[in-house]
């Protein structure tokens, strides 16, 4: 499967940027789509009062995804990739 990697920078509230790679099917182009899997996220994290936007959150590239990423986008739509501050 071929997906959309979108690069995501949050500021928490202790100051530090959450960053953070949201993995969507290719096919999926909708930047609304794509900030509310960002969304879902932030709130299991309980980040509770950030919004994504493009100011946040923008298309980086595509890639082929591995068998691991792509079961779980095709049980929850998408794949988050923890990169830094994310704890």
């Amino acid at each position: 499967m071929r997906v959309s990697v979108w690069d995501t920078y949050v500021k928490r509230d202790d100051g530090r940027i959450m960053h953070f790679d949201i993995l969507v099917p290719s096919e999926v182009t909708d930047e609304v789509t794509v900030f509310n899997f960002g969304n879902e996220y932030l709130k299991r994290k309980s980040i509770n009062n950030k919004v994504l936007s493009a100011k946040e959150c923008r298309l980086c590239h595509m890639e082929q995804a591995t068998q691991e990423i792509e079961q779980d986008i095709l049980n929850n739509g998408y794949f988050i990739i923890e990169m830094e501050h994310c704890d």
